[in-house]
């Protein structure tokens, strides 16, 4: 499929939907990174049979937190699984400062599963 005169791939309903969703919760930050970056991601899935791809994650941060994906040198992704509320944490940095993206996603993660504990 062509628009605007470039090839496009189709996305599923599901994945417009995350979209959509997507852009309503992630700000458009005044100005968007240019330089190298490291990413680091947990996406909490409903399901054991995920068919969200971090790709489009990564698709839809652009323009919005960095230029282009092509930036993000350094990817470490982690899978959840939360049926009630399906999420992603995601934290953003430039590579020389890989460990504590690393560490912020890390204490992020510890801290929500925290508060989560103690609401049951």
């Amino acid at each position: 499929m062509k628009i605007h005169g470039r090839i496009a791939s189709i996305k599923s309903r599901k994945a417009l939907r995350y979209s959509k969703s997507f852009k309503l919760q992630c700000p458009v930050w005044g100005e968007v990174w240019e330089k190298d970056l490291c990413i680091a991601m947990r996406i909490y899935y409903s399901s054991l049979r995920p068919d969200l791809d971090e790709s489009l994650i990564l698709d839809l941060l652009q323009k919005r937190i960095y230029k282009n994906d092509r930036q993000v040198k350094i990817k470490y992704i982690e899978h959840g699984l939360d049926r009630d509320n399906p999420r992603s944490i995601i934290v953003i940095g430039p590579i020389e400062d890989r460990e504590n993206v690393m560490r912020t996603l890390h204490a992020n993660v510890e801290r929500e599963e925290g508060e989560c504990s103690k609401e049951r």
